[in-house]
């Protein structure tokens, strides 16, 4: 099966450090996954997914890692990648080209009259593919944002203060979600969500 193993990324390491994240370099690994910093460009690039060489979806580089790295700890509480957002102009189309990549459909959302949302996984991390379900544009599926899980929420917000909005419920029963204020400089949205096992106070 595909698995996710790194993500490029445009912000600077400096910014991900002030954030409360650990690096080794430009590295950041979280929960496996390689978050590759300084790369050129705007918010995620290009993804490294092993078992997957070509993907006419998205950007796509040779996996140069294995997701088997695991217990790197981050002060800003975070433990794992929980999903990435992948916005696409053709909904049918990328769903396609996820199935024929053999990676499965595991179900679908209705967000809205306008907004379907596809999800597979890439081993453990979920792939959220966002479009509308009844108009069909040309152009690229492009990555939109990711979601971290943090061992305690309350405590990933006293430690970014203002540049974390307010915590609220997460669409995930049980779950809570609190978003970067994207005055905190970087160039792509990021959400941090309580995890599964966590219900509100």
């Amino acid at each position: 099966m595909p698995e996710l193993v790194a993500l490029h990324i445009a912000d600077p390491p400096a910014l991900w450090r002030e954030l409360g994240f650990t690096l080794a370099g430009r590295d950041c690994d979280i929960g496996g996954v390689q978050h590759r910093l300084g790369a050129d460009g705007v918010g995620v690039t290009r993804w490294e997914v092993a078992g997957l060489s070509a993907f006419k979806e998205l950007a796509t580089a040779d996996a140069t890692t294995s997701a088997k790295t695991k217990g790197v700890a981050h002060p800003n509480g975070v433990c794992a990648l929980d999903h990435v957002v992948v916005t696409t102009p053709d909904l049918s189309r990328t769903v396609a080209a996820f199935e024929e990549a053999s990676i499965t459909l595991r179900r679908t959302r209705e967000a809205s009259a306008t907004m379907t949302q596809a999800f597979f996984k890439l081993g453990a991390v979920v792939i959220e593919v966002v479009g509308n379900p009844t108009v069909a544009d040309s152009g690229p599926a492009t990555f939109w944002g990711l979601t971290f899980t943090v061992d305690d929420l309350d405590a990933t917000a006293v430690l970014l203060g203002e540049r974390l909005r307010p915590i609220k419920d997460a669409v995930q029963s049980g779950r809570r979600i609190a978003t970067l204020d994207r005055a905190a400089g970087s160039s792509l949205p990021i959400a941090f969500m309580s995890a599964a096992d966590r219900t509100p106070d």
